[in-house]
């Protein structure tokens, strides 16, 4: 007996709905920056820019899980692979964060001059 293609169009349409209500929901924070996310910090950063970091895992995390065909894998291998990419993501994050914060400060406080 052979086996019946299946149609994923349906899926596809799901994956693109959720990847585009994030991508809207990103850019809306963008265009609007409320007060009330922009103005605040934590770890030097404002709310805001928290609010787009982790959208951006989340949205590159449920890539990895549907055009890598990740669902269907056993639990060890997903985590094998995607839990490596979540602590770099994190980490090159907060190293730029902090390096950057770093920056600004020595600029601000007038050690060094802005010249650029």
């Amino acid at each position: 007996m052979a086996h019946a293609h299946e149609s994923n169009t349906k899926r596809i349409w799901i994956v693109f709905a959720i990847l585009s209500v994030i991508t809207t929901v990103e850019v809306a924070f963008g265009i609007v920056k409320p007060d009330a996310l922009f103005k605040v910090h934590f770890l030097s950063v404002s709310l805001l820019n928290w609010l787009f970091i982790i959208l951006t895992i989340v949205k590159a995390y449920y890539i990895v899980w549907a055009f890598m065909h990740l669902e269907g894998e056993t639990k060890g291998l997903r985590w094998s692979i995607v839990a490596p990419l979540v602590f770099l993501i994190l980490y090159l994050c907060f190293i730029l964060l902090v390096e950057g914060d770093y920056i600004h400060e020595v600029y601000k406080s007038g050690q060094i001059k802005w010249n650029f």
